[in-house]
């Protein structure tokens, strides 16, 4: 990567007041900063209490100081590290002599990122670092850990190492094509195949799991204008995030709110009512409304339960036609006596409930808490381009066991299973670009 040779500084706490403040270093010239900034340097992985120097000698700060010598760091370069006072003025006057020493500010993500290229880490691992410090459920922070500490990469790393070996041995068949041992037997072939796509299927599940910890379920409330919800966004976010009137049409955009459900990340999406409209600005909220329910997760589709499914509802569900797969909940339950709870319609799963009171809103939960999935901790966090990387492999070598078969064909089954070693090696940033890992670290705080 670019700038890879700079010395790179940055405050690594958070910006704001605190007890301590952070200012990293890494690179070539951090044992000369030292040199300008503090009295001695201290031994190697020793913390020492010193002075932080300004460029007239006097002090700046007093803090901690940590030196780490290539390569074992951080990033594996030459780390400084001066734990000072926690306010911005200090922690600034602080970065600013080190700056102008010629080193210069770090970009974000930057200390990880050479942690990638220098072998600390490998990518998936690089990314649990941000996912540990974005975990917003305890279920998340660990899963994130266990990623920071390698269970997803072991894994792919495992599966990638068997379809390697399965590949040498195609290609050696290739090269010995001449000989009279046929090292390419289908018999011998199509259960090592087997053996490769029930651990990839057992992974994927798992990374769907470790994705849903990070990224959550976005489910869509949409249906008839006045049918209540706006009253079922408040109930489930549990605040008046919505207005509620007795006049149809009171929501025209999308109204957003992320809730937990036992750890569980749900982000909730009320919509305009689906009509037939004149005004303007409620037909951009219709076209919203549908643009929202195509690219989500669940559509919650309310309903009066004194109505029932109409010709509108079944328009609605013929349009959808099962992406996003749809929950029909029964709402106004309190004006037909109908009982709260689950139950499996024609349609498919209906809830019924009273979004005015917020009786059978605990089912409504819990079948969304279903829905998603979730069975339990995952024992890794994953990205969707992790998940993207593992459903090409799988596809890969579907379709390879299936035409070789029928063919028999060693160069192509050798193809396939090159491409689908490629893919297990985008997870871990065996194979890459600059362009995924200059999005990737972009999305890391400065000092990490």
């Amino acid at each position: 990567m670019a700038g890879a040779a700079d010395t790179i500084a940055a405050i690594a706490t958070p910006p704001g007041r605190g007890g301590v403040g952070i200012v990293r270093v890494s690179g070539p010239a951090a044992a000369t900063v030292a040199g300008q900034l503090l009295p001695r340097l201290p031994g190697p992985r020793h913390a020492e209490y010193l002075p932080f120097l300004g460029a007239d000698g006097e002090p700046l700060d007093r803090g901690i100081v940590l030196y780490f010598p290539a390569p074992h760091s951080l990033t594996g370069e030459h780390v400084l590290e001066l734990q000072g006072h926690g306010g911005p003025v200090v922690l600034d006057l602080v970065l600013q002599r080190i700056l102008g020493l010629g080193v210069r500010p770090a970009r974000p993500g930057e200390f990880s990122e050479r942690a990638f290229l220098n072998g600390k880490l490998d990518l998936a691992q690089a990314e649990a670092i941000a996912d540990l410090i974005d975990g917003a459920s305890q279920q998340a922070a660990r899963s994130a850990l266990r990623s920071l500490e390698g269970a997803l990469s072991d894994q792919v790393n495992a599966l990638a190492e068997d379809l390697v070996q399965l590949r040498v041995h195609v290609e050696s068949a290739i090269d010995f094509a001449d000989e009279d041992i046929d090292l390419l037997v289908p018999g011998q072939i199509a259960p090592r195949l087997q053996a490769l796509l029930d651990r990839l299927r057992t992974l994927l599940r798992q990374a769907e799991q470790g994705s849903l910890l990070r990224e959550g379920m976005t489910a869509v409330i949409a249906g008839r204008p006045n049918v209540g919800k706006s009253s079922l966004l408040n109930q489930l976010a549990r605040r008046e995030s919505a207005i509620v009137t007795d006049l149809p049409g009171t929501t025209r955009d999308l109204l957003r709110e992320h809730i937990s459900l036992d750890g569980l990340p749900l982000h909730i999406i009320d919509t305009a009512g689906l009509r037939e409209t004149g005004d303007v600005v409620e037909q951009e909220g219709v076209r919203r409304a549908w643009e929202a329910i195509h690219s989500a997760d669940r559509l919650l589709l309310l309903v009066d339960d004194r109505d029932g499914i109409g010709p509108y509802e079944r328009q609605v569900l013929e349009r959808v036609a099962g992406s996003p797969p749809v929950t029909v909940v029964r709402n106004k339950i309190d004006l037909t006596g109908t009982p709260p709870g689950l139950s499996d319609g024609a349609l498919g799963p209906e809830v019924a409930l009273c979004a005015k009171t917020g009786s059978g809103l605990d089912g409504l939960r819990r079948h969304l808490e279903q829905v998603m999935g979730y069975h339990g901790e995952g024992s890794f966090t994953a990205r969707r381009r992790h998940l993207d990387a593992l459903r090409r492999a799988q596809i890969l070598l579907m379709e390879t066991a299936g035409r070789y078969a029928v063919d028999q064909a060693g160069e192509l089954l050798a193809e396939d299973l090159r491409q689908a070693q490629h893919c297990l090696g985008e997870i871990t940033g065996e194979y890459t670009s600059d362009e995924l890992l200059g999005q990737i670290f972009a999305t890391f705080c400065i000092g990490k």
